[in-house]
């Protein structure tokens, strides 16, 4: 049997990883600048993230949810208490395609609608109405284009009173920072604007952190930046640092009614293990400040690049604008220099979603790199 081919795949097979450091069947190192798409959060093989995954193999790794699991008792009472939403709820689920997914039925299931508004150029994930608020209809299959979507461009507040004032919305599902994208951002008045408008039209506020949440931005939720009120807040990536899991934090003035979403896997012993220790290094380790001050030290170290390169987004989630396509840049990064970087929708922008403890070095190591590559006949073109 083969494998089904939609994956374009580089050349490397990584077969050991520790910390922001890849290594491959070759022996050879490579610094990882991008962590599998800002999944891994707390580094490869944290040791205390795999002790809590061994231990908790040697007592139960699954059951349904048919029965008590305190482990997900203490992961939402631990995940309320760092992130400061302690009155909020926790459903748990697997990824952020299913924490999305989940998010859009509940505000249907609270709002008795189903239209939804999103952002042109957003990436919620590819389940059948998480890819339906994705801006990018090469990935909708026709089954996926039944759902009811506006799309409106981020920041523009009067395509959004005009999208909502028909009363028939159910959600406004916005990313904090735009990942997939290319990292723009909702200004904090466009949030407010969000929040009012919902309020006054019967819809819920969807605050999509799968990618922007759990320190990444300086802040433990993306969000928080603005100082808004969510009704609902899909989680994922960093979440489990390689495990799978996500989840939607809803809000305590939503109830609950049995058997209205639901999960096999979700939540299981393990997952909630992988979860709460990544909560615990998070906690230990100040990494939601030491994101702040990474961002910092990449602002100095962007001084020393050319004037028509821009940094855009917050803590470490960073896009380096261009003034071309950087697919060539990437490559040369990758197999010259044994860096990992990520692309965006965006073909200028080179993604940078590192793990929270990154260390200076290895960050003044990519800009070495970078600085070194750009300075090539190729790329100096480009510039003035």
């Amino acid at each position: 049997m083969k494998l089904f081919d939609v994956y374009p795949l580089y050349d490397v097979t990584p077969v050991s990883a520790k910390g922001s450091v890849l290594t491959d069947k070759n022996g050879t190192t490579y610094l990882d600048l991008y962590g599998g798409h800002a999944v891994i959060s707390i580094g490869h093989s944290h040791p205390h993230y795999t002790q809590a995954i061994k231990a908790q193999l040697d007592k139960i790794a699954f059951y349904s949810n048919a029965v008590q699991n305190p482990i997900q008792e203490a992961y939402a009472q631990k995940l309320g208490a760092l992130s400061g939403l302690e009155d909020y709820q926790l459903f748990l689920c697997n990824s952020g395609a299913e924490a999305n997914e989940n998010a859009l039925k509940m505000a249907s299931f609270i709002s008795g609608k189903s239209k939804v508004v999103a952002f042109k150029n957003s990436f919620h994930g590819r389940t059948s109405a998480a890819v339906a608020v994705t801006d990018n209809p090469a990935i909708q299959a026709p089954i996926n284009q039944g759902h009811e979507v506006i799309f409106v461009a981020l920041n523009d507040e009067d395509a959004l009173k005009e999208a909502l004032s028909s009363g028939d919305v159910c959600a406004v599902i916005i990313e904090s920072i735009q990942g997939v994208g290319g990292l723009d951002q909702p200004t904090t008045r466009f949030f407010k604007t969000i929040e009012t408008l919902c309020q006054a039209h019967g819809a819920l506020l969807i605050a999509d952190e799968v990618q922007s949440g759990f320190g990444r931005t300086g802040a433990f939720f993306g969000f928080q930046h603005h100082k808004i009120i969510p009704d609902l807040v899909p989680i994922a990536k960093g979440m489990g640092n390689g495990f799978p899991i996500g989840g939607v934090l809803i809000h305590p003035k939503y109830k609950g009614i049995h058997g209205q979403l639901g999960t096999t896997f979700g939540g299981n012993h393990l997952a909630c293990s992988a979860a709460m220790a990544v909560l615990e290094v998070i906690e230990e380790e100040g990494l939601v400040k030491k994101t702040q001050e990474m961002e910092a030290y990449v602002k100095t170290q962007m001084a020393y690049l050319p004037a028509e390169i821009s940094l855009k987004g917050r803590g470490l989630m960073l896009g380096l604008a261009f003034p071309f396509e950087i697919g060539a840049l990437r490559k040369e990064l990758l197999y010259t220099h044994q860096i990992f970087t990520g692309a965006a929708k965006d073909k200028k922008v080179l993604r940078i979603l590192p793990a929270l403890n990154i260390t200076k070095a290895q960050i003044a190591q990519f800009f070495s790199a970078l600085k070194e590559v750009l300075n090539t006949p190729e790329f100096q073109s480009h510039f003035k």
